[in-house]
């Protein structure tokens, strides 16, 4: 038995409903905007940091010292990691900057096909394929070739994007939309977005007979930018600054490589992160769960024993996860008192980066020991090396804050502020700690996964009593400046007199 039917709402009514007020429409294109800039900033941090799994899969086996050749063919392929991490980070804040062009720019028309934007995330996803025969075949043309020719895609869909968006104006924010200058303001963008592409289109032409040019001219895809920003620099304390063109783009300034906002960089570390956090569990998944007919005859069936074997495998991920998730906390902690992130900030922040997208090669290096016990030593000190350099770029995104504080730092975090000598500590600890366990291994070398592993655990709980111990270290240092200074302030004797004496008559 059926209730009482609502009444079917009329053609009008749905006419009604399905027709939005302008203002709901510029909502709904906006809502739609910042959801697809998230899944990039997901998707471009995720393929910027799987980047090292062909560098961690390096496969060195246990009758294999860690002699020159070995630790060379690491470097290489580190290099290259790195360099490819940049590459994607710049194509990354190309795709926020066009992004940033108009409110709704990159919605999807109703009942059209795929955006460009979605083809150039797909050809991204394409790039860990082409790293990993650049990075397994440095010397071959192929690999060099096939990843230029994605970045030169991805430009090409970017150019194609800002082109789009110029020919429909609505699409665009509506001080460009309105302005005269809405030519100068594509060709500026344009002239931008296909630098980076032009570089990796003379590096894949030098790929076909001159490999090492091809390598340089991609490394400069990324260092140009700043070069070029140092030679303005320098030409303006020469001979003064330049003078503005007649039609200069007056409202808006569109530069690749000015700082980003806040927000975006807070969602690609967290990206980044989030996928090294992640990667350390698959290795463990892949390579820890024991086979059940080992179990039955090598263990006599005791899964306990069989998982006791991997131990060492499980202390070096929690090491590693730890690792991972206080210097995410350290990065959440310093970008809770930026108020604005400069042009250098956010380079250092990139590097900072670079290398925790190395922790995975970290974990692999640690977790190795029980295989490779002759080469313990470098393991630890290359895994020393990659926390040092990931946590001291941190350090130093915080020391360059400070130069510029009144812009960029919160007031409780500058010179003076009640949290600044405890975010000093905080991004101090894990640099210190690091280059305290290297330092240990070179004089205490038959100790080093005992120091490498004590490390792991003393950190965390000195991060738990850190604001403790900053107090502690304020409290006993006013302590000393007020028994100081007493000793400083009491006149010597007769400077009492001597202070008074000008005020006395002068004798007669």
């Amino acid at each position: 038995m059926s209730g009482p039917q609502a009444p079917e709402p009329t053609l009008e009514g749905q006419a009604d409903a399905s027709a939005g007020s302008p203002d709901e429409d510029a909502a709904e294109g906006i809502q739609h905007s910042h959801r697809m800039l998230s899944f990039s900033d997901a998707l471009l941090s995720i393929i910027a940091t799987v980047m090292i799994l062909p560098v961690t899969h390096t496969e060195i086996s246990p009758e294999q010292e860690f002699d020159k050749s070995v630790q060379r063919l690491l470097a290489t392929r580190i290099a290259v990691y790195l360099m490819t991490f940049l590459i994607v980070t710049v194509a990354w804040a190309a795709h926020t900057r066009y992004s940033g062009l108009g409110p709704v720019l990159g919605r999807q028309p109703v009942g059209s096909t795929p955006t460009p934007s979605q083809a150039c995330m797909m050809t991204i996803t394409f790039l860990p394929f082409t790293f990993s025969l650049m990075v397994t075949f440095p010397e071959v043309p192929l690999g060099i070739f096939l990843f230029c020719m994605c970045v030169i895609a991805i430009g090409a869909v970017q150019a194609l994007i800002v082109l789009y968006a110029f020919h429909f104006p609505h699409l665009l924010s509506p001080q460009i939309e309105r302005s005269a200058h809405r030519g100068l303001y594509r060709q500026r963008v344009l002239g931008i977005i296909v630098r980076g592409p032009a570089l990796c289109l003379a590096a894949a032409g030098f790929s076909l007979f001159f490999y090492p040019a091809s390598y340089l001219l991609m490394a400069m895809v990324i260092v140009l930018p700043h070069v070029s920003k140092a030679a303005g620099w320098c030409r303006a304390q020469l001979v003064g600054p330049r003078e503005p063109p007649a039609h200069s783009v007056e409202v808006f300034t569109f530069d690749l490589h000015e700082p980003l906002s806040k927000e975006r960089v807070e969602a690609f570390s967290d990206g980044v992160y989030a996928i090294v956090a992640t990667l350390l569990i698959l290795d463990i998944c892949e390579d820890n769960v024991p086979d059940a007919k080992d179990v039955k005859e090598k263990f006599q069936g005791s899964l306990v024993a069989a998982l006791g074997e991997s131990g060492p495998h499980f202390l070096a991920y929690f090491g590693s996860f730890a690792t991972v998730g206080l210097l995410w906390f350290a990065h959440h902690s310093l970008f809770l008192h930026i108020r604005r992130a400069t042009q250098p900030m956010g380079l250092l922040n990139t590097l900072s980066l670079a290398f925790v997208g190395g922790l995975p090669l970290a974990y692999q290096q640690t977790s190795a020991f029980t295989k490779q016990p002759r080469d313990e030593l470098e393991s630890v000190r290359i895994s020393c090396a990659i926390i040092f350099l990931a946590s001291i770029f941190q350090f130093a995104i915080w020391t360059t804050a400070l130069l510029q504080e009144g812009e960029t730092l919160q007031p409780s975090a500058r010179f003076g502020g009640r949290e600044h000598a405890f975010m000093f500590a905080k991004l101090a600890l894990y640099p210190c700690a690091s280059l305290l366990a290297f330092a240990c291994t070179c004089v205490l070398s038959s100790f080093s996964t005992a120091i490498f592993h004590a490390m792991q655990i003393a950190v965390p709980f000195a991060f738990l009593l850190l604001r403790l111990l900053v107090r502690l270290a304020l409290a006993g240092l006013r302590a000393l400046r007020g028994l100081v200074g007493p000793v400083l302030a009491r006149p010597a004797p007769g400077a009492a007199d001597e202070a008074q004496s000008p005020l006395l008559p002068a004798p007669c």
